[in-house]
């Protein structure tokens, strides 16, 4: 069986689905891996680490995918403008595709793939279950995301993090407030932490305050009596109109003493919440920051403009996109654990076997054998 990684085509995406450390597990399950020439530049690892780990070099896009039986890619299948061809049309009919779909952004893909009878199995659809974990991509690229959007914070505000006591005064630490206690934003509330900052964090589900607390945080707690926070998975539900109005109120007495406020909240499948209105950011200090993690379905921040770093009454937003791919290197590497694991999950002695009765298998794709299995 033949596994292919194509060089990812998507602007300013610099991961590469499968590292060279990677490679050799594969091989090892009796797969043959093809990688596009230049695959992994972005992620800093060059073509010979690849052919060094058992990989061979493969020239271009069209030579890789119309040989490739499985294809491991991070970003959703797109048009190729170089070789005016869609990744899709490139394929093998009937192959095998693994990356991060979100199908329910783009449902016309989806249906170019089930015409095409691909069997596509999406990485944001990895069950939350013990098996899953070490296939969790969401999670892993939520690390980094978290990381680095502290980082990007903290070189933006005008202020030192720590508190420092020196010869012309003491100079208090920043004040950090973290909307949303989930991956991303445990990991934004240890970095601000190591740095010294004092940080607040705030969730709807009372089960993050003990996680905020392990990691320095002190928790905003809101009174949400009757009301259900969370699904079956663990991830946030949309709160009532009565409770958003009361979540309002309350973040509206403290988003405007923060120097820095990071937002992850994130509904799967819907808009992103609107945690940080117009009149909060209006009261908030001249040159305090927002980091809005939720950009990419549209903002926490009701003044975020996804893609772009502005400035409005004074307050920097920044609502960039898909920050993992700004540290290339270790999300490659931790993407390519999890997508490997999905990978071996699903091949038995080198060849593919699905086990639709296994909820892994079952969850995750979304075509095969030209219908959509996961709507």
């Amino acid at each position: 069986m033949k596994v292919g990684i194509p060089k990812e085509i998507v602007p300013d995406e610099r991961r590469v689905a499968l590292v060279p450390e990677a490679v050799g597990t594969v091989v090892k399950a009796g797969t043959e891996v093809l990688v596009e020439v230049g695959a992994g530049e972005g992620a800093f690892i060059p073509d010979r680490a690849f052919e060094e780990a058992g990989a061979t070099l493969v020239p271009d896009a069209r030579a890789l995918l119309s040989q490739a039986e499985v294809v491991l890619k991070v970003q959703a299948p797109a048009l190729n403008t170089a070789l005016g061809a869609h990744e899709v049309e490139m394929m093998r009919e009937g192959a095998v595709l693994i990356t991060f779909l979100q199908p329910q952004s783009d449902p016309d893909l989806v249906k170019r793939l089930a015409e095409r009878k691909i069997t596509s199995f999406s990485m944001d659809y990895i069950p939350r279950i013990a098996r899953a974990q070490k296939m969790d991509a969401l999670s892993s690229q939520s690390t980094v995301a978290g990381y680095k959007a502290v980082l990007i914070a903290a070189s933006s505000l005008g202020k030192f993090f720590p508190m420092l006591v020196t010869a012309a005064g003491t100079v208090p630490p920043a004040k950090v407030l973290i909307l949303g206690a989930g991956v991303a934003g445990l990991q934004a509330i240890a970095t601000a932490r190591r740095l010294g900052a004092m940080v607040q964090a705030y969730d709807i589900r009372p089960a993050a305050k003990e996680q905020v607390e392990s990691l320095g945080g002190s928790f905003l707690a809101f009174d949400l009596v009757g009301e259900q926070t969370e699904d079956a998975s663990g991830y946030a539900r949309e709160l009532t109109g009565e409770s958003q109005e009361r979540e309002k109120v309350l973040l509206g007495r403290h988003v405007p003493q923060a120097d820095i406020v990071i937002t992850t909240a994130l509904i799967p499948g819907r808009r992103a919440p609107i945690l940080i209105t117009g009149e909060m950011v209006q009261e908030m200090k001249t040159g305090s920051v927002i980091m809005d993690l939720a950009a990419e379905m549209g903002g926490n921040c009701e003044l975020t403009e996804p893609g772009r770093t502005v400035t409005k009454h004074g307050v920097i937003i920044h609502g960039q996109l898909n920050l993992p791919s700004t540290m290339p290197f270790h999300a490659s590497h931790m993407y390519s654990r999890n997508i490997s694991s999905l990978l071996l999950h699903l091949v038995r002695n080198g060849t593919l076997e699905l086990d639709f009765n296994d909820p892994i298998t079952n969850d995750t794709c979304v075509t095969h054998e030209g219908r959509v299995r996961n709507p």
